[in-house]
Parts: C-alpha cells; sequence; structure tokens
C-alpha cells in the first residue's frame, strides 16, 4: 500500500435555507467567474461550500481549490500520470479513480482541519478496463462503475468507508450487449438516491442498470435515447428522489443533433420518456437538478454551453456558450463547473 502525504485543508460543508419566496423566483441568467486555471482536462468535481471545491483532472492532478489558493497534489503510478475522471466524497475522506489500467482507487483521508494521506485501497488491471464513476450512498457504501468485461459491467463496491472494494461477479448483474459501454465524461454515470443506484450506459445501447438495495440486486431498463454509434448514448444520468430521474447525452459526434438525447422518469427509471425532442439543446454530458425546486429545474452542461429548464425539461432555454464538462451544485442559485483547463463558479441570477 502506498502512501503519498500531502497538506490539502478541508471546511465544515455548507448548507443552505432556501426561502419560499426564492423557490418561486425565475433564473433569467448565469454569471460566470474563474477560480481555477490549469493546463489539464477536468470531468470531476465536489462541491463544499460556496467557497471550496475539490477536482480530479488529468496528469494525475488532484485538488482542492479554496479561496483564491489552491492546494495541488501530482500522483504517479509507476511513473506513469494517471488520468482521474471521477472522484466522490464521505464526511472524512475523498476518493479518486484512475480510469484506464491500472484503474486504481485513492482514498483521501481527511481529519477536522487537514487532509492526512493518499492510500491505495483497489486495483484493477487487464486490457479492458476502464472506469467511469463513483458515488457514495452513505459514510460507508459506496460504487464505482466501468466498461463491461465479459460479458457484463465493471462494478465495485465498498461496504467498509472504502477501506476496501470488491468486484462485482457477472452473475449478479444483468447481462450486457455487444457494443455498450459508458463515458468518462463527467463523473455523472452514477445516480444513487436512499438505498437506490442507477447506473447509465451508451454506445450500440443506452440502458438504465438499477439496483433498490445498494448493489446487492439489479435489473435493467431500456430508454428511447439516441443508441446505435460508438459515441451515442446517455452520458449522464440524475435523480431528484426515488422516483423522479433525468438522462441527457446524445451524439458526442454530432452535438448539435437535439433529438433523442434526454428523457424524464417518474416512476423510478423503470420507464423513460422523451423531453423536448427535436428541440435545443442537443448533446451535453452532464445534468443535474437543481436543489430546492421539486424536480422541476434543471441544468446541463457540455462543451456546446449550458442550458437550463425550469418545468422539469419540457422546455429549455441556453443561458451561456461558455462549455464545461461537469457542474456541481451548492444550493439552488450557486454551483460550480469545470472544463478544459478550468473551474468556474456560476451564480444563477433570478427575478
Amino acid at each position: 500500500m502506498r502512501l503519498i502525504y500531502i497538506t490539502f485543508l478541508s471546511t465544515l460543508f455548507f448548507s443552505c435555507i432556501t426561502t419560499s419566496e426564492e423557490k418561486n423566483k425565475t433564473i433569467i441568467s448565469v454569471s460566470i467567474q474563474r477560480v481555477y486555471t490549469d493546463s489539464i482536462s477536468i470531468r470531476a468535481i465536489q462541491a463544499v461550500n460556496d467557497t471550496v471545491v475539490w477536482f480530479a483532472g488529468s496528469h494525475g492532478k488532484v485538488g482542492l481549490i479554496e479561496g483564491k489558493t489552491p492546494k495541488l497534489a501530482a500522483i504517479a503510478y509507476d511513473d506513469k500520470p494517471l488520468e482521474f475522471r471521477a472522484m466522490a466524497k464521505t464526511s472524512n475522506a475523498f476518493f479518486v479513480l484512475n480510469i484506464g489500467s491500472p484503474a486504481i482507487v485513492y482514498k483521501l483521508g481527511v481529519n477536522a482541519n487537514e487532509a492526512s494521506n493518499i492510500e491505495e485501497v483497489y486495483t484493477e488491471t487487464g486490457e479492458k478496463v476502464f472506469y467511469d464513476a463513483m458515488k457514495f450512498w452513505n459514510n460507508k457504501e459506496g460504487i464505482a462503475m466501468g466498461d463491461p468485461i465479459d460479458g457484463c459491467l465493471s462494478v465495485i463496491i465498498t461496504r467498509d468507508a472504502g477501506l476496501t472494494w470488491q468486484k462485482l461477479a457477472c452473475d449478479k448483474l444483468p447481462k450486457s450487449e455487444t457494443g455498450e459501454g459508458a463515458f468518462a465524461a463527467s463523473n455523472s454515470n452514477i445516480a444513487v438516491y436512499g438505498s437506490h443506484a442507477w447506473i447509465a450506459t451508451g454506445g450500440k445501447q443506452a440502458r438504465v442498470f438499477h439496483s433498490a438495495d445498494k448493489g446487492e440486486t439489479w435489473e435493467v431498463f431500456p430508454t428511447p435515447i439516441l443508441q446505435g454509434g460508438a459515441m451515442t448514448g446517455i452520458y449522464s444520468i440524475d435523480f431528484y428522489n426515488e422516483k423522479i430521474g433525468v438522462i441527457f447525452g446524445g451524439n458526442w459526434e454530432e452535438k448539435t443533433f437535439n433529438q433523442s438525447n434526454k428523457a424524464i422518469t417518474l416512476d423510478g427509471g423503470k420507464t423513460w420518456s422523451l423531453l423536448a425532442n427535436g428541440q435545443e439543446p442537443g448533446y451535453r454530458s452532464c445534468v443535474k437538478f437543481i436543489p430546492h425546486t421539486e424536480g422541476m429545474g434543471l441544468v446541463a452542461v457540455g462543451s456546446p454551453g449550458i442550458s437550463i429548464s425550469q418545468d422539469r425539461g419540457a422546455t429549455w432555454n441556453t443561458i451561456s456558450d461558455e462549455g464545461f464538462y461537469a457542474i456541481d451544485f451548492v444550493n439552488d442559485s450557486i454551483a460550480f463547473a469545470s472544463g478544459r483547463h478550468k473551474i468556474s463558479k456560476l451564480k444563477f441570477i433570478k427575478k
């Protein structure tokens, strides 16, 4: 087990109480403030409060942006730079995951006011190894997913706060179809709520895998999302509660194409209905429900820009052409977004 000592600082988590007056206001625009610039690609972020955000990026770089002072570490494996596109947090630890072989989960232990060290807690090698996303249900139980190997998705689970991870056997998972996979575009191929987990796929098939018992048993459901091509399918999934969920994607090779690229479920992922089919926006790599909006507010980001819906996806408005890969909300007015060479703070202006 390798230990990498660093000197990050952590802060208390931020909470926000939204008044009923604020809930009734409409978002009309967004202000974008650059908080970090680097030469790397950043596809995984975790917001702590309105001034603090963690990130994991390319070239093995992991960082904590706190105000104007970034705290950074670069991790290499046998002198080989790593590619981090997935990360997750608990109340006392952060986890980052290298996507390719070797797929390595690093645990960053966080005490009251400082980070202690990084430990390798899972390693997997193989020609087809490729991981895409990671989430935690609670402080003890977490899940990460990757592309299929031997006919099933790669799914690893921890039950001991990330100290150890076990890969699920294929006989515990629905069979994957030939050419079905996932996209490591924004660390949002997995959504969790309560004891539920949902995994979104793309490629030859665009489906949603669901577990109601924290990964013990699984089922899979078809979706109407564009599929069949190598770069088509679902790129992102999010759930507001155990019933209301959204999927977003499209065709990375034809980003303006806006048919069959977004859908909603009201029954926990069993059935999906297309949203604003043939209407803007086209391809987006990450979609999130806006907090405290009763599942009505949605924001989708991608390299073509930032789009927002305030009627559960029935209509959309592109409020910025600035491109991002991923978004993570602090509250219903503030979020952080990451992209190529940057992390920005987004403030949604209401009227």
